[in-house]
């Protein structure tokens, strides 16, 4: 009875997380493995609650990969107000993750579960000089690919298809179906972005989908080739994963 009612008190709470990925071994928990975003929450979480937490993140960012709008939740059993939970959550996490709100959330919110749309950014840089200050989160490209071709490439990868080909897990269980509405390819000054938004997103495929539109770019292989990747459903068709510096996930959108 007394277990029950200390449950009973927990509270839900949505977080809005940033962190540079750089030295993580992705958000996912993992043994054996303690530098993870997820690890790094739930530890300062436990201490400060006094009791075990699970933090449940909207998606699960690879290593190396970074996050400006990244949402979670997780049901604490605690008096403190929302903003002493930021403020205590803020002191002792590492400097290169930031909780940048937390409120109250409905009990039934999971923030994975109830997304319904996520937006990644992919930067590559193609100035002339290093990237000195912003070389942990860009891809640095030789040459300038050609862009006007890799837009009318990302025209067959939007709607609904099978991304199989762009699946880095190839004992993939789980349908492999997903709609991206939206692929911008834009270029100011020495920065070449791709913009992704979509439902939701499959291990590496936004990475998979960068560096196979930037062998397009290169001339490796043509725009209208990107229709007999979907139907061939196979990884090994489709160009190399462009490295994790250059991909940061944007926003996390939740119905209601």
């Amino acid at each position: 009875m007394e277990k029950r009612e200390i449950e009973h008190k927990k509270v839900n709470y949505k977080l809005h997380i940033a962190y540079d990925g750089t030295r993580y071994h992705g958000w996912e928990r993992q043994p054996g493995r303690p530098m993870t975003i997820q690890g790094k929450l739930e530890d300062v979480l436990s201490r400060m609650t006094g009791t075990e937490v699970e933090v449940i993140g909207a998606g699960r960012t690879d290593a190396g990969v970074h996050a400006r709008g990244m949402v979670a939740n997780a049901h604490l059993l605690t008096d403190m107000s929302p903003k002493e939970i930021l403020d205590y959550m803020n002191r002792y996490l590492p400097e290169d993750i930031c909780v940048q709100k937390v409120k109250k959330a409905s009990d039934r919110f999971h923030s994975r579960y109830n997304a319904t749309g996520k937006t990644y950014r992919y930067t590559c840089y193609v100035g002339g000089l290093k990237p000195v200050f912003d070389r942990k989160y860009v891809y640095i490209l030789d040459e300038l690919p050609d862009i006007e071709k890799m837009r009318e490439a990302a025209e067959y990868l939007m709607g609904t298809h099978d991304f199989m080909s762009f699946c880095h897990n190839p004992r993939m269980k789980k349908s492999t179906v997903r709609k991206v509405d939206k692929i911008q390819i834009q270029r100011k000054q020495d920065y070449l972005t791709f913009t992704y938004h979509g439902t939701g997103f499959l291990q590496y495929m936004v990475r998979i989908i960068t560096g196979t539109l930037l062998e397009v770019g290169m001339g490796k292989r043509t725009p209208d080739s990107m229709k007999g990747l979907l139907e061939a459903r196979n990884r090994s068709l489709a160009g190399a994963t462009a490295p994790p510096q250059g991909l940061c996930l944007m926003e996390v959108e939740h119905g209601g």
